[in-house]
Formats: structure tokens, C-alpha cells, sequence
């Protein structure tokens, strides 16, 4: 595996030899003092060019990064963004993987203001004053009332689908109902609970990714629980170590802010599910 020096050095000798590349930046885990630090970061690299369009026409100039595994451009796939950027995501033969992304001059306003942002080149000055680069845009952010109610009472409604996808054999259905809607509202209790906990000085990571750093251990370990195989019985025990470990730092959510958590509905909910699990409606 290439060192991250010599990364560097290739990042910055392309666009120190290509006249149309004028300033260069970092953004990501690499630019981030409290991200850890391993052989698996991206290079999340911005090249600001002009010629834009001789850039995107022809690929084949990119093969100067190294030997690829992979390549994606978001930009011209079915989803585009449409912003004006275009972006190659390179994962190369030797386990480096580098995220570039060209900006036309002339849209200077899509550099943005990300705080996680360290300047490599700038020929011309184009480039804002970047203050010290720090996780400050990723902490968690307190919830407001409306998005902390709207929080528990989406997870308690959504497991009546997640319920009767289970009992219908539908397990794609609830499958995803689980793991895309009711644990996504699980992962912003945690978070909350994680801020609260840390002064909201953290952040949790992208998609969760630091909540072993930051959970105490017996935490971490029950919402390990939450986690199943596709086996319906086991199904049934991580929605219920969903459900109470939701319900625990609710509380402890709502009373840190003095809102008011709707026992009603869990308790309500909590009947609901064991009667689909136990099919009592289909015995009335």
C-alpha cells in the first residue's frame, strides 16, 4: 500500500503539472483530529479547475492515481446530484481509495463551508480562509421538542408494520420497515442520549460508526441485541430489545430536556405486537 506521503505527493504533483487545475483541498476523516487513524481513510480530495468539460469528457486521465479495483462517478449515474461538480471514487489494487471531486472555477460557491476542510494548494488565492480543521458541522444536535416527539412516536407506529410483515411471512417487507425506518429512529435516541451524555461536544459518527466509543459498555451491548438474523423468532427478540432500550433513553432523553414521553403509546404498542406474535386477532 502506498504511504500517505506518497499519496500526497501524487495528489499534488497532478495538480501542481496541470495548468488547469487551480487550488486544491481536503476535506473527510483525514482532516478530522478526532477521527481514528488507520490505512483504511479516504483521500476525500476537491481539484477547483477550469476547462471543466475537458476534465469530464475523457476518463482516461484519472488512471494516473494507480491501478483500480473500482470506480464509481455518482454524477453520472442514475441519482445525479445536478450541483454543478463531478466526482471519481477510486478504490486502487494497492487498498488506497481516493474520493476526487472537480468544481468548476466559475462555481466557487459549491466549496461551501465545511468545517472539516484543510487547503493543500491554491494558486491563484480562490480558495476561503478554512479555520483549523475540527468536527464542529458533525456534533450531535440537540432535538427540539417537535423532533423528539415525532422521533418516538414514528418508531412506536412503525412497528405495527414491522409486526405484521413478520406474521404475514413478508419478511423483505419487514425487513426493511425495521432496519430503514424504526432502527433509524432508534440510532437518533441513541445519539441524543450520546450528546447528553457528552455535553453534545461529539459527534457520533457517520451512520453510528462511534457509538461503541461513546455509549458505556452495557448500552452498547444491548442495542447489540437489537441486531437479527433472518429467522422470524429471532426477529421477534431484537424488536423487543429495540423496543426497551428505546423506551429507556426516551426517558432519560425527555427528562434531560423536561419533555414529556408518551408511555401511553409504547405501552399501547407493546400489547399490539404481542398480540400479532401471538395471533390473537386472528383467533377473534
Amino acid at each position: 500500500m502506498r504511504t500517505e506521503k506518497e499519496m500526497f505527493d501524487l495528489i499534488l504533483s497532478v495538480a501542481k503539472k496541470d495548468s488547469r487545475i487551480r487550488a486544491v483541498y481536503m476535506n473527510g476523516s483525514r482532516t478530522n483530529p478526532n477521527a481514528p487513524k488507520d490505512v483504511y481513510q479516504d483521500y476525500d480530495i476537491v481539484y477547483v479547475v477550469d476547462d471543466f468539460e475537458t476534465f469530464t469528457v475523457d476518463n482516461s486521465w484519472i488512471d494516473i492515481f494507480g491501478d483500480r479495483l473500482i470506480l464509481q462517478m455518482p454524477e453520472a449515474m442514475r441519482y445525479p446530484s445536478g450541483e454543478g461538480h463531478f466526482n471519481w471514487m477510486m478504490l486502487f489494487t494497492d487498498g488506497n481509495r481516493l474520493d476526487l471531486t472537480l468544481i468548476p472555477i466559475q462555481k466557487l460557491e459549491l466549496i461551501g463551508k465545511d468545517s472539516l476542510s484543510i487547503a493543500l494548494l491554491d494558486k491563484d488565492g480562490i480558495l476561503p480562509s478554512f479555520p483549523t480543521a475540527c468536527d464542529k458541522d458533525y456534533l450531535i444536535k440537540p432535538p427540539s421538542k417537535l423532533f423528539y416527539l415525532s422521533c418516538c412516536n414514528n418508531f412506536w407506529w412503525c412497528l405495527q408494520n414491522v409486526a405484521k410483515g413478520i406474521t404475514r411471512n413478508e419478511l423483505p417487507y419487514a425487513m426493511l420497515m425495521y432496519h430503514n425506518v424504526v432502527r433509524e429512529e432508534l440510532h437518533d435516541m441513541i445519539s441524543w442520549y450520546i450528546g447528553i451524555i457528552t455535553d453534545f461536544n461529539v459527534s457520533a459518527g457517520k451512520m453510528g460508526k462511534y457509538f461503541k466509543r461513546y455509549l458505556p459498555p452495557e448500552i452498547y451491548e444491548q442495542y447489540l441485541l437489537t441486531y437479527s438474523d433472518s429467522d422470524c423468532n429471532n426477529m421477534w427478540k431484537a424488536i423487543m430489545n429495540a423496543c426497551d432500550i428505546f423506551s429507556s433513553l426516551a426517558i432519560d432523553v425527555a427528562e434531560h430536556f423536561s419533555y414529556k414521553y408518551n408511555k401511553q403509546d409504547e405501552e399501547n404498542m407493546r400489547i399490539y405486537i404481542n398480540n400479532v406474535k401471538n395471533n390473537v386477532y386472528q383467533r377473534n
